[in-house]
């Protein structure tokens, strides 16, 4: 594992559910972190230099959990040293960069996945598979959003809000990045056209003179120490979508909305029946009639479709939540490799760098638009 902030020891305690993969090392920006972060985490071996971690013959996998700037340089070095390589988004700072990559992993053979984890809710695999039952007919509309209160405060302040470190872009790729890709795993369709309005909600922040974690609460002592930083990255985005169907859609992102923890949510409206689900309360999907009640389907092995019930691990009303999907994503990659088939000719069940790739040309689309204020074709 190659960083190790928030979403690192989530990939390790996801990894250790699945039993039959070994966790062995970390590495940090220096031995000292190394050293602390493997004696917290129980892992046997610490590199303060990723570089000896990619030497060492024994590891099979790396998962890079790296701030966004520092994915690309580490991902071309993962599959150049023959490991497979699991990344976090954004797979890149760039869609050339991204395209790059993808185009090394399929000449290096290896094993790569993007951890686009809300596909691997339970939920999502069972709306997926009623949709690919025609369920809801044609769908023709497709709605939602993506809300989060952390950056509500302008004492608020993460690494994601440096242009050198988090990219061009802040709330598109960060959330808005996993909204596009669940809509387009359940539903099947592409995202091909956006038209996008950006706003920067404090164009200056207060950066506390101490460091601060993801999603971590700011100390009111500390927060009165801080140096004014201008910020150039979206608090808030809405963009309106075409599919490659045809159909239509529209999306809102924001990291300032109080009181919204991590609400992700989208409806499908169809023409037979519509369909909503929110992340906050992922048992629930709620499935809409226009000429008799409505139903709210509870996530339960025994009422999903038979290629959805292997997404699900307990007996219905033992919810599975975020941690659960994560879990699920390991679980899709590690057997992919354990069961030793080829990335190159068998079609896997999570997302892989192309998914990554083509989310880059929808973020790039998305900012292109926002600064012509015109429909943009999304280029992959």
């Amino acid at each position: 594992m190659i960083g190790n902030g928030f979403i690192g020891p989530a990939h390790i305690e996801a990894v250790r559910r699945l039993e039959f993969v070994e966790v062995v090392a970390v590495a940090q920006s220096t031995q000292e972190k190394a050293d602390l972060k493997a004696e917290e985490l129980g892992v046997p071996l610490a590199y303060g230099d990723y570089r000896e971690l990619l030497r060492n013959p024994d590891i099979d996998v790396v998962h890079n959990c790296t701030p966004n700037h520092l994915h690309v340089q580490i991902n071309r070095e993962i599959i150049e040293s023959g490991k497979h390589v699991l990344s976090e988004k954004p797979l890149a700072m760039s869609s050339s960069e991204s395209r790059e990559l993808l185009a090394l992993a399929r000449k290096y053979g290896v094993v790569h996945g993007v951890n686009f984890n809300y596909r691997q809710f339970p939920m999502m695999r069972q709306l997926a598979e009623m949709v690919k039952q025609n369920e809801f007919g044609k769908i023709n509309l497709i709605h939602g959003s993506y809300l989060q209160d952390w950056m509500l405060y302008d004492t608020d302040y993460n690494w994601r809000l440096e242009d050198e470190s988090g990219g061009r872009s802040r709330a598109v790729a960060d959330i808005g990045s996993h909204w596009c890709d669940t809509v387009q795993y359940v539903t099947g369709k592409k995202i091909t056209q956006v038209f996008a309005d950006l706003w920067t909600v404090f164009p200056i922040r207060k950066k506390p003179l101490s460091q601060t974690e993801t999603f971590s609460a700011t100390n009111e002592t500390v927060a009165e120490q801080y140096e004014e930083i201008p910020i150039h990255t979206e608090d808030y985005a809405s963009v309106l979508i075409r599919f490659d169907d045809g159909s239509r859609g529209v999306f809102t992102v924001s990291q300032v909305s109080a009181g919204r923890k991590n609400a992700l949510s989208f409806e499908l409206n169809g023409t037979r029946k519509s369909a909503y689900w929110k992340q906050e309360e992922p048992a629930k999907l709620w499935i809409g009639h226009r000429d008799r009640s409505n139903e709210l389907l509870m996530a339960d092995p025994a009422l999903f479709l038979k290629k959805a019930r292997p997404s699900i691990h307990h007996p219905g009303g033992h919810t599975e939540g975020w941690p659960d999907s994560v879990k699920n994503m390991m679980m899709q990659y590690y057997h992919f490799i354990r069961d030793g088939k080829d990335p190159l000719k068998d079609t896997p069940s999570f997302a892989t760098f192309a998914d990554g790739h083509v989310s880059m040309c929808i973020m790039e689309a998305i900012l292109k638009s926002h600064e012509q204020q015109r429909w943009v074709t999304v280029e992959e």
